[in-house]
């Protein structure tokens, strides 16, 4: 059996992610959700995370897959901006635990930029091969980021400079890059030199089994029992500015004058979150002084447990993020039934098949947006085609274990040219001794 060493450094990891809490969304599902499947696929997986505040060492998830917290950088949550500073420290104090536990690994799988150098610091230690996953682009972001932020308040709130010079390592350094959508590898080429050879492109996947379609009878009981109404539209993502949620939001009036009963839903943040209440009551300003604060309903954070149900009782699932790598979310709301409305800033769209498989439009545009949203709420042959195409793609393509499949092929690859070099190696210092 394969042994494999996955490394995700911030945010809340665990076997029951607290999903909604501060950088804990999309990247760690994907993570769970690959290193569950890979340990299916009978591969044995350590999940490795930082341990702060009161969380155990070790969750048990399967007899071929645990998650395991390495104690750096104190008790308290540290953003992922600010791990730049403890890194050293947890490659410092994983390699002391797992040689005195004498654990060995087949390949490093790494997720995002901190995980991602230490992963590779790792690596050369252990003389295994490196695979990374960026999730996000510095350089990306940094350019989106610029149109709302001075560059001084960019860098001392997201530290871009040292994040890309970390970035730019890993990428060179490691065995071979995972990018999640066309544009990234693009992105990766342009602006990171990355050899196209050493990038493949693998989209993230969707629990196939939780996301599904009801019938539309189903479909007006949940409307009821979460109070929505036929033409719903729904928003469900973490408080950040690149998520676009008051674009979304400046969208609605050119919704309203074309569907003047529709209603936004927006499960936004977290309560426990002082930042994200702040980032909600800002939104609530902007509807106010767009005269719409009666058509949106604010809900907390949507329990993980009942996310698939609010997915199926929208009319339409909206991402209007200003960058989006790739939009789980939206994939997630098409394979439960819902035709979703997806921006054009981001991986999605350029995979999808217009007016068959979901829309999309530009957030930056309000009238363009709202237009779209309004499309399959006054079309109905629209709208079905979309729920039933968007369905059938959302589960084709992006099911978690093909997705795994495909990843296990890129690490043999890598493993067995190890294995063969390690060997040879061998064999040449005997003839030489």
């Amino acid at each position: 059996m394969k042994n494999i060493l996955m490394l995700s450094t911030h945010g809340y990891v665990s076997a029951e992610p607290e999903l909604g809490k501060p950088d804990t969304g999309g990247q760690v599902v994907y993570v769970l959700e690959l290193a569950n499947r890979f340990s299916r696929l009978g591969v044995n997986v350590d999940l490795v995370t930082r341990g702060f505040e009161d969380q155990p060492e070790f969750d048990i998830v399967n007899e071929n897959f645990r998650v395991w917290r390495i104690p750096f950088g104190g008790k308290n949550f540290i953003r992922k901006e600010d791990m730049h500073d403890h890194l050293e420290k947890f490659v410092t104090n994983f390699l002391t635990r797992s040689k005195n536990k004498n654990l060995t690994y087949d390949i490093v799988y790494s997720h995002y930029w901190d995980a991602g150098w230490a992963g590779q610091k790792i690596a050369e230690e252990l003389s295994i091969p490196h695979v990374h996953t960026p999730h996000s682009l510095g350089w990306w972001k940094k350019k989106n980021m610029g149109k709302q932020m001075s560059e001084s308040e960019m860098e001392k709130t997201y530290r871009f400079e040292e994040r890309i010079k970390k970035e730019f390592f890993v990428f060179q350094m490691c065995n071979h890059v995972i990018a999640t959508t066309d544009p990234q590898f693009d992105l990766l080429t342009a602006h990171y030199d990355v050899l196209p050879r050493r990038i493949s492109v693998i989209p993230p996947g969707m629990d196939e089994n939780r996301f599904s379609p009801v019938r539309m009878e189903d479909k007006k009981l949940l409307q009821e029992k979460y109070g929505f109404g036929p033409q719903d539209v729904l928003v469900v993502g973490r408080m950040a500015k690149n998520k676009g949620h008051d674009l979304l939001i400046k969208s609605m009036p050119t919704l309203l004058k074309l569907v003047p009963e529709t209603r936004l839903v927006a499960a936004i943040g977290s309560d426990d979150s002082k930042q994200d209440k702040k980032g909600v009551d800002e939104l609530k300003k902007l509807a106010k002084e767009l005269k719409i604060e009666d058509k949106i309903v604010w809900r907390p954070y949507i329990p993980d447990e009942e996310l698939a149900d609010y997915y199926r009782a929208a009319a339409i699932f909206a991402l209007a993020s200003r960058y989006e790598p790739f939009g789980m979310v939206a994939i997630e709301a098409m394979a439960c039934g819902t035709p979703a409305v997806v921006t054009v800033h981001g991986g999605l769209k350029d995979i999808i098949d217009f007016g068959n498989q979901a829309l999309f439009a530009d957030p930056n545009r309000p009238e363009e947006f709202g237009a779209m949203l309004a499309m399959p709420m006054l079309y109905e042959n629209l709208a079905l085609e979309i729920s039933v195409e968007g369905a059938r793609f959302a589960r084709r393509m992006f099911g978690w274990t093909g997705i795994a499949k495909r990843m296990l092929n890129i690490f043999d690859s890598f493993i067995n040219v190890n294995a063969v070099q390690s060997d040879s190696a061998f064999h040449r210092n005997i003839a030489g001794s």
